[in-house]
């Protein structure tokens, strides 16, 4: 999709300031993900810029409240939501206001697998100015508790 990606909890935090900052070419030339890199733009995937690029406020209240709804789902065996667990890999958000969302679960034996994604959905098709939402469940890389939150961890006794 072209338009704003958004990997993992951080870079959701630094959606404004990373879409700020200059392009980045990593030692590979380009080769592989460069980790330091928390977004890409269309612009920095094909060096053109969109005629309908969504304005930096946009992005900011838009990121801000599909990261609010991903928080309203939890899984139900895990006093956690979604988002703290890390169970969110990728959101991205398009010039049209469509969403994609990559995410996995806990295991993939998870009772709830056909529903979570419609949870998803549901909540963040919710967010005033989203036009529409796909999620995509994904065992590649697999979810490890290395992935939660502080806050995760506290909510399920792990500290």
């Amino acid at each position: 999709m072209d338009g704003k990606q958004i990997d993992d909890r951080a870079a959701v935090k630094q959606a404004v300031e990373a879409l700020d900052a200059p392009p980045t070419t990593p030692p590979d030339g380009g080769l592989a993900p460069d980790p330091a890199s928390e977004i890409a733009t269309s612009e920095d995937r094909n060096g053109s810029s969109s005629a309908t690029a969504l304005p930096p406020e946009e992005i900011e209240r838009l990121t801000n409240d599909i990261v609010a709804a991903l928080k309203t789902v939890y899984d139900p065996e895990i006093p956690a939501d979604i988002y703290e667990l890390g169970l969110i890999y990728k959101v991205d958000v398009d010039d049209d206001r469509n969403v994609a969302i990559t995410m996995t679960l806990t295991a993939p034996g998870c009772p709830v697998a056909g529903e979570m994604p419609i949870w998803v959905e549901n909540a963040v098709n919710a967010v005033p100015g989203v036009a529409q939402t796909k999620v995509a469940i994904v065992f590649d890389p697999p979810w490890d508790q290395s992935r939660m939150s502080d806050e995760a961890r506290l909510a399920v006794g792990m500290f």
